[in-house]
C-alpha cells in the first residue's frame, strides 16, 4: 500500500502525490493530487485502473541509456479509430519503455511528413503530446529535475555516453 508523499503513476493521469487514503463506504481509497494536470483523484486502494511507483533514478538513467537500442515501430492503420487504439494501447501501457517507442514513431512520422511539405495528423499530435507528457513527467520525479529540463538531459546524457538521439 502506498503510503503519504509517495509518487505514484496514475492511469493517464500521469505522476500523482498520494496525500493520503480514506474510507468510503467502507471501501479504502487513495487520496491522489496530480503534478501536472490540475486535480485530485480518489481511487479504490483495489481499483481497475493501474497504479504503481514513479521510477527510481537508477531505472530512469537505465532507460534512456536504452534509447538508442530502441526501435520505431512501423504503425498502420485503416483509419483514424484505429490508429488511436493501437497509440491508446502504448499510453494505458504505463510502460516507460513503450512511450519512449511511441513518441520516437510519432516524432520520426513527423520529421517523415515535414520532409514531405506535410503537416502530422491531429491524432499523431495529440498523442505526441500526451506521451510525452507522460513520460517526461515521470522522469522529470525520477531525476529530480523540472519537467522542461528532461529532453536535455536526454539529449545530454546520450552525447555523454557517446551515442545520439533522434
Amino acid at each position: 500500500m502506498f503510503q503519504p508523499n509517495d509518487y505514484v503513476v496514475y492511469g493517464r493521469s500521469g505522476v500523482c502525490v498520494v496525500e493520503g487514503t480514506e474510507q468510503i463506504g467502507g471501501q479504502d481509497f487513495y487520496c491522489l493530487r496530480s503534478l501536472y494536470q490540475d486535480c485530485h483523484i480518489k481511487t479504490p486502494v483495489n481499483g481497475k485502473t493501474p497504479i504503481r511507483p514513479v521510477l527510481s533514478k537508477d531505472e530512469a538513467n537505465a532507460l534512456i541509456d536504452r534509447i538508442p537500442t530502441m526501435e520505431t515501430r512501423a504503425v498502420s492503420a485503416g483509419n483514424t479509430r484505429d490508429l488511436s487504439e493501437k497509440y491508446r494501447a502504448s499510453i494505458l501501457s504505463q510502460e516507460c519503455g513503450e512511450l519512449i517507442e511511441l513518441t520516437m514513431t510519432i516524432y520520426a512520422k513527423k520529421q517523415e511528413a515535414q520532409r514531405a511539405k506535410k503537416k502530422l495528423s491531429a491524432t499523431d499530435q495529440a498523442f505526441l503530446k500526451e506521451g510525452e507528457g507522460l513520460l517526461f513527467g515521470e522522469l522529470s520525479v525520477a531525476l529530480g529535475i523540472p519537467f522542461d529540463e528532461v529532453q536535455p538531459y536526454i539529449k545530454n546524457r546520450l552525447k555523454s555516453n557517446g551515442q545520439s538521439s533522434s
